[in-house]
C-alpha cells in the first residue's frame, strides 16, 4: 500500500523539502491509501500458510456459515418433496389437472429462463466497464501520485487512521475539494478522477443488485425444475399404465428407424408399421382438423387441459406459435445449410438444460435417435402437418401420446446434439424446427408469433 513516503516530495519554505505526517491534511491521507487500493485490489491472494497452522477464527466462522448453509438448503430440499408428493397425491387419476399442472410450471421455468438470460446480458457490459476503469485507474498511477503530492503541500491538518475502499477514494477528492485544498490548476484533473471513482462506485452497487436478482431467479428456477421433473414423472407413470406395451414399442420403434434414411421415410414408417404411431396418425386424421368458425381458430378451446385432439387446427394458426426453446435463431428457413443445400427448416441456440416445449397440440409418431439429427421427436399435428424438433439431450414422452400446446416434451444438454450442418458457428446446444406439409418441408415463419402477447397458451 503506498503511504506518504512512498510520494514525491517537492522543496517549500514551510517544511524543507520534507513531508513529515504530521503534516499531511486529512483528504491526502485517505486519497493516498484509498486510490492506492483501487489500483491493487485486484492482486492474486499469497499462498496460505502450511497446512500445520491452526485454522483462524474467521475461517472456522466461514466454515460454520457454510455447514449452516448447506443444512438450510437440505432442509428446504426435503420440504419441497414433500409438498412435491402431496400435491402429486392431492391431483391423484385427474389428467386434466396434472396437464394444467405441468404447462402452469413449465410456463414458469421458460419466464425465469427469460429472465436469467436477460440478466445475463446486462452484467456483460456492466462487467467490461468495471474493469476498463480499473485498468484506466492503475494506468494512471504516476498522475494520482503527482495530484497526491500536490495535495500534501497543501494541507497541514494531522491524518486520522487510514481508509481504503474506493468509496473512500472518491470521498477524499469531494471533501479535498469543497475544503478548496486542490488548486485551480489541478482541479479538472481532480475532478476527472472522482468521475472515474463515482462511476466505479455506482457501477459496482449495480453489478451487486443485478447479481442478487440473478441468485434469486436461479434458486427459483432450480425449485421449479425439480417440480416440473415430478410432475412429468407422474405424467409418464400414467402413461405407461395406460399403455403397458410402450417400452417395447421404443424398442420396435428405434429398430425401424435404422431401415429408412430420410425423414420423409421415418415418419411414413411409424405411422405404417408401429402400432401407437399407427393409431396416433389415424386419430389426428378423424380428429386433427377442427372446424374454424368465420376462418378464426377457437383459442378458447386451448383453455381445456383435458382435450384428446388439437383445439386448433395447424392451418388456421398462423402467427399463435411460441419457439420451443428459449434461444435466439441463428439459421432460417433457406439459409445455407454449410453442406451446399438449403435448410429446411430453423435453428435455435439455446442455454445448456433449457426445457423444451411444444408448440402446438398433436400425437407423438417418433421420439429416439435418428441419424444425425441426435434426439428427434415427430408430432403429427392433424391435417397432413407434421412439426420435427431435434437436438434435445432427453425426451420425455412417449410414442402415441398426445401433447398439449406449451406442455414440456425434452431437455436440451450442454453441448450441441445435432449435426454440425446445423450448428457450424455454435458453441451453444442447438434445437432444430421443421413444419413438413405431406411430407414436404414449408417455412415455419408464418406460424411464430411476433411478440409474447400473441403467443398460443395451453
Amino acid at each position: 500500500m503506498l503511504s506518504p513516503r512512498d510520494l514525491p516530495c517537492y522543496p517549500d519554505t514551510a517544511h524543507r523539502g520534507r513531508c513529515p505526517a504530521s503534516s499531511l491534511p486529512l483528504p491526502v491521507l485517505l486519497l493516498s491509501a484509498s486510490l492506492a487500493t483501487v489500483a491493487i485490489a485486484q492482486t492474486p491472494p499469497q499462498p496460505q500458510e502450511t497446512a500445520a497452522t491452526a485454522p483462524s477464527p474467521d475461517i472456522i466462522r466461514q466454515r460454520e456459515q457454510e455447514l449452516e448453509a448447506a443444512r438450510e438448503q437440505q432442509r428446504k430440499a426435503t420440504e419441497l418433496q414433500e409438498k412435491l408428493k402431496a400435491d402429486i397425491a392431492a391431483i391423484g387419476q385427474d389428467r386434466s389437472k396434472l396437464n394444467q399442472q405441468i404447462i402452469d410450471i413449465a410456463g414458469q421455468v421458460r419466464g425465469v429462463e427469460g429472465r436469467i438470460a436477460d440478466a445475463e446480458a446486462r452484467l456483460r457490459p456492466l462487467d467490461s466497464r468495471e474493469q476498463e476503469i480499473r485498468t484506466s485507474l492503475d494506468s494512471r498511477r504516476a498522475e494520482i501520485i503527482e495530484v497526491l503530492a500536490a495535495l500534501q503541500r497543501a494541507g497541514r491538518r494531522t491524518p486520522p487512521a487510514l481508509l481504503v475502499r474506493p468509496e473512500d477514494a472518491l470521498q477524499s477528492l469531494r471533501t479535498a475539494m469543497l475544503l478548496g485544498a486542490v488548486v485551480p490548476e489541478l482541479r479538472g484533473r481532480a475532478e476527472k478522477l472522482t468521475a472515474d471513482l463515482g462511476e466505479l462506485v455506482a457501477l459496482r452497487k449495480t453489478i451487486a443488485s443485478e447479481r442478487d436478482a440473478l441468485a434469486r431467479d436461479r434458486d427459483k428456477l432450480r425449485e421449479d425444475q425439480v417440480r416440473l421433473a415430478a410432475l412429468v414423472e407422474e405424467r409418464q407413470r400414467q402413461q405407461s399404465a395406460i399403455e403397458r406395451d410402450m417400452e417395447a414399442e421404443g424398442t420396435r420403434a428405434i429398430a425401424l428407424s435404422k431401415q429408412v434414411d430420410s425423414l420423409q421415410g421415418l415418419i411414413a414408417k411409424m405411422e405404417q408399421d408401429l402400432k401407437s404411431a399407427a393409431k396416433a396418425a389415424a386419430t389426428a386424421n378423424l380428429q386433427g382438423t377442427p372446424a374454424a368458425p368465420n376462418g378464426k381458430p377457437n383459442l378458447g378451446a386451448l383453455k381445456d387441459p383435458a382435450r384428446l385432439s388439437p383445439a386448433v387446427a395447424f392451418a388456421s394458426a398462423k402467427g399463435l406459435f411460441a419457439y420451443p426453446v428459449n434461444g435466439t435463431k441463428i439459421r432460417d428457413f433457406g439459409a445455407s445449410d454449410g453442406a451446399g443445400g438449403a435448410q429446411k427448416g430453423i435453428s435455435l441456440a439455446a442455454r445448456p438444460g433449457a426445457q423444451v416445449t411444444t408448440p402446438c397440440d398433436g400425437w407423438v409418431v417418433y421420439a429416439g435417435p435418428f441419424r444425425s439429427y441426435g434426439q428427434l421427436l415427430i408430432l403429427n399435428a392433424g391435417g397432413g402437418y407434421h412439426v420435427l424438433i431435434a437436438g434435445m439431450e432427453r425426451i420425455s414422452v412417449n410414442i402415441g401420446q398426445f401433447v398439449l400446446t406449451g406442455e414440456p416434451v425434452a431437455t436440451m444438454g450442454s453441448t450441441s446434439q445435432v449435426a454440425s450442418i446445423f450448428a457450424t458457428s455454435a458453441s451453444q446446444p442447438v434445437l432444430y424446427v421443421e413444419f413438413r406439409k405431406d411430407g414436404t418441408p414449408i417455412d415455419p415463419g408464418p406460424w411464430w408469433a411476433a411478440n409474447e402477447g400473441e403467443k398460443v397458451r395451453g
